[in-house]
């Protein structure tokens, strides 16, 4: 069971640097402006900044949940 576990713990932690890899990536590609889509919700005044990713987090959740169905096909 521990060599299961720690697989799923190196494929989380993949998983977890390539999300990142894309966000650092995203300023520097023109056309990927995660935060920053039609509906997101950025409010910055003095002392006080609210911002709600409405239409970039299901465009996250989506693309991440593609990658981790291909993964899952890949295994069998």
């Amino acid at each position: 069971m521990s060599e299961q576990f720690g697989k799923m713990l190196i494929g989380v932690g993949l998983t977890i640097a390539l999300i990142g890899a894309v966000v650092l990536m995203s300023s520097k590609v023109p056309g990927l402006r995660l935060g920053r889509l039609p509906g997101d919700i950025n409010v910055q005044r003095d002392g006080f900044a609210l911002f709600i990713p409405i239409t970039s987090m299901p465009l996250v959740s989506a693309l991440l949940s593609f990658i981790l169905f291909v993964v899952q096909r890949i295994k069998r």
